[in-house]
Formats: C-alpha cells, sequence, structure tokens
C-alpha cells in the first residue's frame, strides 16, 4: 500500500515538512558523490562513517571500521579485535547524519512520501518548531529501541524511517479518521481506494511488529536488512508524545470539505 494523498488541508505551507524532505535529498546526493549509485545508495565507507552502529553507542569510545575485502566491520574492543580503528566521527553526530543517509532511491522516495502525505498536518498541528523537535526525537527514540534490542550489533542503520515512523504514530492519535487515498497493487494490477487513515496505520504497524518478530526470532547473521525495531520505537514514540507537542488539532478535520481528488 501506498499512501498518496489525505483528505485534510493544512492551514500554513508545511515548510519544514518540505525543508526536510530537501535536506534528505540533498544528502543523499552528497553521500553518493565519491562512491555507490542511486540505486543502492552510499558505499559501504560511507555507511559504516555516518551510519549509526548500535555497537558504538552501547560502548562510548569504541569505534568500528571495515576490515578485508568482504566489508566486516569490526570495532575496538570486541572479542579478537586488537588496535585502533581510523578516527570517525563522533556517535553522537552519526545519530543525527544516519536520519538522513537512505539505501538508495527506492528506500528515500518511500520515506519522502509517507512525510510528505503525513507530515504536512501533524507539522500544522504542532507549529514548525516543535515539530522539527518532535521529528528528530522520534528518530533518535527509534535508534534508542533498535540498539536495546541489539546492542552490541555492528551494522550500521540509515534512513529517516524511524523519525517518519513518529509522524504516524503522532498522526494516527491527531487524525484517526482521515481518509488516505492509497494505491494498492494486485500482483499485476492496481486499484486506487480510500482508506481510513486508522486502519492504514494500525496495518503498517502490524506489519512492523510482525516482520520485527521475524527478524529477531531468525537473525540475518549480521547482513543487514530493514530496522524493522527502530520503526517501532518512532511508532510508540510518535504515539506517547504527540499530545505534548500537537496544540492546534483540527477537531472538525473530518467534515466533509477537504475533497479528494
Amino acid at each position: 500500500m501506498f499512501p498518496l494523498k489525505d483528505n485534510i488541508g493544512t492551514r500554513r505551507t508545511p515548510v519544514v515538512t518540505i525543508a526536510l524532505i530537501i535536506a534528505n535529498v540533498v544528502v543523499f546526493i552528497l553521500s553518493i558523490r565519491n562512491g555507490g549509485s542511486l540505486w543502492s545508495g552510499p558505499d559501504i565507507q560511507t555507511v559504516v562513517e555516518y551510519g549509526v552502529i548500535p555497537y558504538e553507542v552501547t560502548h562510548p569510545g569504541d569505534e568500528c571500521e571495515i576490515i578485508g575485502q568482504a566489508g566486516q566491520v569490526a570495532c575496538e574492543g570486541m572479542q579478537g579485535v586488537s588496535g585502533q580503528a581510523d578516527p570517525q566521527p563522533a556517535t553522537w553526530f552519526t545519530v543525527l547524519s544516519s536520519m538522513f543517509m537512505h539505501g538508495g532511491l527506492l528506500h528515500i522516495g518511500g520515506n519522502m512520501l509517507f512525510l510528505w502525505v503525513f507530515g504536512n498536518n501533524v507539522e500544522d498541528a504542532m507549529g514548525r518548531i516543535k515539530f522539527i523537535v518532535f521529528y528528530l526525537l522520534g528518530g533518535v527514540a527509534a535508534m534508542a529501541l533498535q540498539t536495546a534490542v541489539d546492542p552490541n550489533a555492528t551494522v550500521p542503520s540509515i534512513g529517516a524511517s524511524g523519525a517518519v515512523a513518529a509522524v504516524l504514530g503522532g498522526y494516527l492519535l491527531l487524525y484517526p479518521r482521515a481518509r488516505v487515498l492509497t494505491l494498492i497493487f494486485l500482483v499485476v494490477f492496481f486499484t486506487f481506494i480510500q482508506i481510513p487513515a486508522m486502519f492504514f496505520l494500525v496495518i503498517w504497524f502490524a506489519q512492523q511488529v510482525l516482520f520485527g518478530y521475524l527478524d529477531y526470532a531468525s537473525p540475518t547473521d549480521g547482513g543487514g536488512g530493514v530496522a524493522y525495531f527502530a520503526h517501532i520505537g518512532g511508532f510508540l514514540f510518535g504515539l506517547l508524545a504527540v499530545k505534548l507537542f500537537a496544540t492546534r488539532v483540527q477537531r472538525d478535520y473530518d467534515q466533509p470539505r477537504y475533497p479528494l481528488y
């Protein structure tokens, strides 16, 4: 399912949402300028340097780097690892930089689509300053849960998915009766239907929980993949924190005056 548009108008231009989309696109382009590609994203060296690695978060001062030709990541202090890694960006900085990096056009395209459809109304309900704080804290909360699940993981995580998930969680509480124009693929066919936001977002969250459980039960031996627990952490943060930030909610948003086209 791909959301295309909701039926809630905004009272002000969503400046922060637009700025976040632009920032993500700019960082994506910069991240592949010295390696990688549009389809696969930045090369592994850039991902390790500027992605957030749970081991570095839980072992302050110990840094990780690539060793050998296979792209294996080794970290200071790990059993069997000696010597020191080359200087790396500070861990606090990688928590931030990782939120604006993506693993290819499909990755960034999907995240920015969700951010645009749901973020503009959440920004409208919060105001610009509170929305950017909410968004960044959502990304931090997402990485916190991902790290808590596997504190010794050496696989770097990148992407705005955790922060965007916080926006989705916030939207669910603010506008559960909104309707979302959705593109649905059925094998070789596709169709457009209007889906209640509550249904769309609950199904999305249930998928993350299911896939997260399956991934936890059958790990990929450190080979990377989707950070489902980051999605879960961001979404839960959005649910729990949105009422602290949103003070301008449109209470009559479900009245029939913002038709879908």
